[in-house]
């Protein structure tokens, strides 16, 4: 066990300031592309029914590779905060640099994925073959922003895992701000710029995942972060730290793909039952995003403070730190939730579609809403798991709930051909496995004896 040493502002204090001070910044940061995301959809929305329908598809694929990058990024979180907890900032920078190599090897993995299989997968998978054709030329060309997003990610792993989230909104911004701008001129042709439809959205999130990524690294070395924890200083592949890193994320990777799988086969199952369900369906997705945003910034406050309370030697205040962050996710999701039940129609008018498809969404927003409630308690305690080192425990979580969340889906929407409010009851049974699990695990101690 690392000696414990005096506080320094790489360490936490288990007070809901040092919680608000983490989590705000992440919720702005995370705030703004979920934004982007939602201007995007309503740029699309344009085109019509069927692109909104596909942007759904092609988003949750996206979402496969995205969040293996974001398995990357929680694993390497976590042994960041650690060895902040225990006052080592020069294993910090070795951190960064072998996860650099880990990180493009997977970038690599995923683009030769998408050209391979995507076709393929998708062919047999949709029924229309307009979906399948717009969705296939996106892919190809969306993919190529992995590279540039797995960066992002690891450079704001750094920031939150230092005590340093609070300097993430401005990438954030800028890239929000890039991307609508060139949602608006790519997708449509103003401003003497190529129309290019739907594939003008793909093109638009590259560049400004470039740019997201350049910002990034720009603060840390105008702030001199790479000075203090070397960061740079430490890039020839070193295959210990390499494989520590590989060991804790590897797991988070897995526990991300089979989430999102899951997803992507519920969303299929949506699209059998017509484009109306389909289209439906991604609108929900945006209130996961726009409404979770609280939820995700809390759970990654878990993770680090988790770890680096760990780091600091204060196993018994575990339990409490959890318990401070979940009352603070749940309040901030409770009173979002009361907005858009009171004013649905509001939300729903942003996409331009008629009385019909407003009718039709409001009983799901009903069902979605106590889904995301439910979300903001679990992830805080997934999260929790995580910050202690323990990350296969997290993959047997998922596995778990994975199983039984197929299960429902496939009944529900294959083999009783229910409607949509009872497809996405299924978030019920996710988020309440999940949380089950989670809870289960962190009050059994089993993650005492864990050392990373």
């Amino acid at each position: 066990m690392a000696t414990i040493s005096p506080h320094t502002d790489l360490q936490v204090e288990i007070t809901n300031r040092q919680i608000l001070k983490i989590a705000l910044p992440i919720s702005l940061a995370l705030l703004v592309p979920q934004i982007n995301f939602v201007t995007n959809n309503i740029f699309l929305s344009g085109l019509g029914e069927t692109e909104l329908g596909t942007a759904g598809i092609t988003g949750v694929f996206y979402l496969v590779f995205a969040l293996v990058g974001n398995g990357l990024n929680s694993g390497l979180q976590g042994l960041i905060a650690r060895r902040a907890g225990e006052n080592r900032p020069a294993e910090i920078g070795k951190l960064f640099g072998q996860s650099i190599w880990i990180g493009m090897f997977f970038a690599a993995a995923g683009i030769l994925l998408t050209y391979l299989f995507a076709p393929f997968f998708l062919t047999a998978s949709l029924r229309s073959s307009t979906v399948q054709t717009e969705a296939i030329q996106f892919l190809k060309i969306r993919i190529w922003g992995i590279p540039f997003l797995y960066l992002f990610q690891l450079g704001n792993a750094f920031l939150v895992g230092t005590n340093n989230s609070r300097y993430m909104k401005y990438a954030f911004f800028i890239e929000a701000t890039l991307n609508i701008f060139l949602d608006y001129v790519l997708i449509y042709g103003h401003f003497g710029f190529p129309e290019l439809g739907f594939n003008g959205a793909a093109v638009a999130s590259i560049i400004a995942e470039v740019v997201a990524l350049l910002v990034v690294f720009g603060i840390i070395m105008y702030k001199k972060m790479h000075h203090r924890f070397g960061l740079f200083t430490h890039l020839s592949f070193n295959k210990t730290l390499a494989g520590l890193i590989f060991k804790q994320s590897s797991p988070l990777v897995l526990q991300f793909l089979l989430s999102i799988m899951a997803w992507l086969l519920f969303y299929i199952l949506i699209e059998h039952h017509g484009e109306r369900q389909l289209a439906i369906s991604n609108t929900m997705r945006n209130i996961f995003g726009l409404f979770g945003i609280f939820v995700w910034a809390f759970a990654s406050t878990s993770n680090a403070m988790v770890s680096n309370i760990i780091g600091q030697g204060k196993k018994d205040e575990v339990e409490r730190l959890i318990r401070k962050i979940v009352k603070l996710s749940f309040s901030f999701t409770l009173f979002l939730c009361i907005l858009l039940n009171l004013f649905p129609e509001l939300f729903l008018s942003v996409f331009g579609r008629d009385k019909s498809f407003v009718a039709d969404a409001i009983p799901v927003i009903r069902m979605v809403s106590i889904g995301v409630l439910g979300m903001s308690i679990a992830t805080v305690w997934l999260n929790a798991v995580t910050g202690t080192g323990n990350t296969r425990i997290n993959l047997f979580i998922e596995i778990i709930t994975i199983f039984l969340y197929s299960i429902y889906i496939w009944l529900v929407l294959k083999v009783w051909n229910l409607s949509l409010v009872w497809a996405w009851g299924s978030e019920l049974l996710y988020w309440g496995t999940l949380f089950t699990l989670s809870f289960l695990y962190i009050r059994s101690g089993k993650w005492r004896k864990k050392v990373i």
